[in-house]
């Protein structure tokens, strides 16, 4: 597919939802609050899960934005939270809205994040629109691409990685809604749940962040932390309709899908195409 093919059909499968909640933060405004000031500030609990190993902890950097979908992240996110050295990322630490409304908290500004990653990550989500026009994140991404053990996302976050121009000559996949645009930042679309090229790892829709997550866990630190997590995150999933798949859940449903996806879906054909003709002045130096 070109680009000129391309244009005409939107993209309309990027994360589990087309538009912010609209959730109310419930703030009286003016008004005198005890409670004020405090409202950035984490409410945590005493009791904690231990680390699953007493081996080195790998460092993964999470990039959030505000649009998020709330799965892409919160699958791999609590796959790697008792193994890993998880870094949630934005420019900023103020609270985040995500597509369903959950509130997020970075726990790290970009310049703080660690130099040499053994991951980076980056999910999808409506949000995206606007990571994919934002110099300073795809300039982020594209630097510690450059560097980290492995370059990877979750549904539509591939597009992201595209669009800082690291995904050239990999196979990658993404939701299957916006599958083919891979194509617009030289990346092979594969169409399957879980898709590793070298160093590139990247996820199907949403749902499959957990699949994506053990894969992951598996190729940092062994198998058997991988099934150790799985069983205690009791995935064994057997959902009650046949119907993850447009191939599985037929015309007339995969329409009512798309139909949802389409107000969004042309912003992000024309935001992927405006992405990739920009990918090449933050595509990173190959590796020494």
């Amino acid at each position: 597919m070109n680009r000129r093919q391309f244009s005409g059909k939107a993209v309309m499968g990027f994360g589990a939802a087309a538009a912010l909640s609209g959730v109310s933060h419930q703030r009286a405004q003016g008004a005198a609050n005890p409670e004020e000031g405090k409202e950035n500030k984490p409410q945590t609990s005493a009791d904690k899960f231990p680390p699953m190993h007493e081996g080195r902890k790998p460092e993964v950097g999470m990039l959030l934005y505000p649009g998020l979908t709330l799965m892409d992240l919160l699958g791999p996110q609590t796959v790697l939270s008792t193994s890993c050295n998880v870094h949630l990322l934005w420019k900023n630490t103020n609270l985040i809205e995500s597509d369903t409304g959950v509130v997020l908290k970075p726990t790290q500004v970009l310049g703080d994040c660690p130099k040499d990653l053994d991951v980076l990550f980056v999910g999808g989500g409506p949000g995206q629109l606007a990571v994919m026009r934002d110099p300073e994140v795809l300039r982020f991404m594209a630097d510690r691409g450059s560097r980290a053990k492995f370059v990877t996302s979750v549904c539509s976050g591939s597009l992201i990685l595209g669009a800082a121009g690291l995904l050239k000559g990999y196979k990658a996949t993404s939701h299957w809604a916006c599958h083919d645009a891979l194509a617009l930042f030289g990346a092979i679309p594969v169409p399957a749940r879980v898709v590793a090229d070298r160093n590139r790892i990247s996820g199907g829709g949403v749902t499959a962040g957990i699949d994506f997550g053990l894969t992951l866990l598996a190729k940092l630190l062994g198998d058997e932390i991988a099934k150790v997590t799985q069983l205690s995150l009791e995935y064994d999933p057997a959902p009650p309709f046949d119907a993850g798949t447009p191939k599985k859940a037929g015309p007339e449903i995969t329409k009512k899908v798309r139909d949802w996806f389409a107000p969004v879906g042309a912003k992000m054909a024309a935001t992927c195409l405006a992405a990739a003709n920009q990918m090449n002045d933050y595509t990173p130096a190959p590796a020494n």
